[in-house]
């Protein structure tokens, strides 16, 4: 049975439930470049995939538009795959499971792919079809958006003629976006040499958040749990002996990450009477525990306090496990890690002067992990100034020098900087006043879209992005809107019999 068979539009939904199915997350693309391929094989349009899995698919302009410039559509096959922590999916390996909920289209338990899954069932709704008018069509559809535009970056532009360029990877109807900040991933990477001890174990889990998309969703102050699990962990430090077993979490760089935990051992603990050592013999699994967990509820209510209005839902738990020996990062390497954990910065940096409301800078650690003897934190950096990125940049290499630790940085993209001259614009915006009968918002963003890579490969293209309403994307309660997503068809079908 279809989940979205009685959707309008038919042939858009149709192609979103196909996608669905198919496992996408970043990195994990190979089967839906596939599926691209063989859709344009079996439809007899010109077709290239690369050695990255990037696909172009082209179809020849409708009758009597042969005469009219081509026209780029553009949108990104990866998607980032969240699900909720006690969720039983394997997002690598299965489809995911769509649900309706009024005019929310939203996936049981997961991240629906909405960004940029969309942009795919557009594209290959109109491809599939000769009932509209259109020019020459050249549908781009790229790799690993979401880990730092890799497949934008790599992308061979030569089958492409088109100068005028619609990116579909927006998710508020009615705002034309034409500029978008640069970025960058950051990858701190503390190598580590663990060794035997003895020590009483826990397992700490900061969860609880509301997460979301550091670019869409950055200033509005939501908890994130990386820095969080920082705070809570240098907060114990004060008062015990710890060393670290193991410490994960988050899903990208570019998603605030919701949830980490943590496994530690304790090896000594302050009282009354001074520090009580594990070897000592004196050591009281009741008093270490109760402490712990002590410290660990009055730092959630202070959290509580500060995100009240953020991010309400902010918890962190604590399992008492039991006195065992076992590999762990011992206790001064282990508090130089927490100490850089503790002092990443995040968030907002500056806002744009220029125009009021913008976010100008931001970074966003996103991800954890304790791998091959490194402790690997990623980061995503944003700014709309090249200046103010690369400083920003700089201050993340400094931090990670002071900690003893390596760097890298990598994914570096663009901005997309704004044109005064926009035939495209223009058009569009003329379409959308004779469809709607009111403006569109005309905006840049702070969220990054390929649109600035592909300006710099393709001189001259002329670029707007646009989409339907979505929400809380990069997260499990990522949510799509029906009615949305059918006038921005009707639009997107209007604005190319325009073309």
């Amino acid at each position: 049975m279809r989940v979205l068979k009685n959707l309008e539009p038919q042939d858009v939904f149709y192609y979103f439930e196909e996608i669905s199915k198919i496992p996408h997350g970043s990195g994990n693309t190979g089967k839906i470049s596939d599926y691209l391929v063989k859709f344009a094989g079996e439809r007899n349009l010109e077709y290239y995939q690369d050695e990255y899995g990037n696909v172009i698919i082209i179809k020849e302009a409708s009758q009597g538009y042969s005469d009219h410039e081509p026209v780029m559509l553009q949108g990104h096959m990866d998607m980032v795959a969240v699900k909720k922590p006690d969720a039983s999916i394997d997002m690598k390996k299965e489809g995911l499971r769509l649900k309706i909920d009024g005019d929310r289209l939203m996936a049981e338990d997961t991240s629906l792919g909405g960004d940029d899954g969309i942009a795919v069932a557009y594209g290959l709704a109109l491809l599939d079809s000769n009932r509209y008018s259109h020019p020459k069509i050249e549908l781009v559809i790229t790799v690993d958006e979401e880990v730092g535009m890799n497949g934008a970056r790599a992308l061979d532009v030569s089958p492409l003629k088109a100068k005028r360029l619609v990116n579909l990877d927006s998710e508020e109807e009615g705002i034309f976006l034409f500029g978008c900040a640069g970025g960058a991933r950051v990858n701190i990477n503390y190598p580590y040499v663990q060794k035997k001890r003895r020590g009483f174990s826990f397992e700490i889990n900061v969860c609880g958040l509301q997460g979301g998309h550091s670019g869409e969703e950055i200033h509005k102050e939501r908890g994130n749990a990386i820095c969080l699990m920082g705070r809570v962990l240098n907060k114990l430090l004060r008062k015990m002996d710890l060393c670290i077993a193991d410490i994960e979490g988050g899903v990208a760089d570019n998603a605030i990450p919701s949830s980490v935990k943590a496994h530690i051992l304790v090896t000594g603990y302050e009282n009354k009477n001074g520090r009580q050592k594990m070897q000592q013999g004196e050591f009281s699994e009741q008093e270490c525990v109760a402490l712990l967990k002590h410290t660990c509820d009055k730092l959630e209510s202070e959290l509580k306090q500060e995100l009240a209005d953020k991010d309400r839902g902010v918890r962190i738990e604590v399992s008492a496990m039991q006195v065992e020996e076992m590999d762990v990062i011992e206790e001064e390497e282990a508090g130089r890690l927490i100490s850089l954990i503790n002092t990443l910065p995040y968030g907002v940096q500056a806002m744009s002067s220029a125009m009021p409301g913008l976010v100008e800078t931001s970074l966003n650690p996103g991800l954890l992990y304790m791998k091959d003897g490194i402790a690997g934190i990623g980061i995503s950096v944003r700014s709309s100034l090249e200046g103010a990125k690369r400083a920003l940049i700089g201050k993340l290499l400094s931090l990670a020098h002071l900690a003893g630790a390596e760097t890298e940085v990598t994914g570096e993209y663009p901005g997309w900087t704004y044109r005064k001259e926009s035939p495209l614009r223009d058009k569009m915006i003329e379409v959308y006043r004779e469809l709607y009968h009111e403006e569109p918002v005309i905006k840049a963003i702070h969220a990054g879209v390929e649109c600035g890579l592909l300006a710099d490969k393709i001189p001259g293209l002329d670029c707007v992005s646009i989409g339907p309403n979505m929400k809380n994307i990069h997260t499990a309660e990522e949510e799509l809107s029906i009615s949305s997503t059918e006038r921005v068809w009707k639009f997107l079908l209007k604005l190319l019999e325009a073309l």
